[in-house]
């Protein structure tokens, strides 16, 4: 995780954020633990309750499942809510301004495209 924080929103809504980001990348899966409040807390000199608002917003969404003295747990199927609803607001809020600077710009979504393959042959 990331240890900046902006002044764009309240920390424990980047933390939620970078959560999410993990998940969504693959780096913590469905089942897996979180880091301890305490440990997060620590780790980023932040106020254990303000780790705990943003792990309890995860909760309150239905990403993350609270087990009694076991931690934080990513709930099975988290990652695909996850991925569904990413696209969704893809496709409803970013790709409509995509495609209105691609036609103001004039460029060929065709090469775009063809470029766009390319470079992800070569990060493999």
């Amino acid at each position: 995780m990331d240890p900046d924080w902006n002044d764009n929103q309240p920390i424990y809504r980047q933390l939620r954020d970078r959560v999410v980001a993990m998940i969504l990348d693959g780096v913590i899966g469905d089942g897996d633990a979180l880091p301890s409040v305490r440990s997060v807390a620590a780790d980023y000199r932040l106020n254990p309750l303000t780790v705990l608002k943003g792990y309890q917003e995860l909760v309150d969404e239905g990403l993350v499942e609270k087990r009694r003295g076991r931690g934080m747990f990513i709930k099975e199927g988290a990652s695909k809510a996850l991925r569904k609803d990413e696209r969704k607001a893809f496709v409803e809020e970013q790709w409509p301004e995509i495609i209105a600077t691609i036609r103001r710009l004039g460029l060929d979504p065709a090469e775009l495209l063809s470029e766009a393959a390319g470079s992800g042959e070569e990060e493999q």
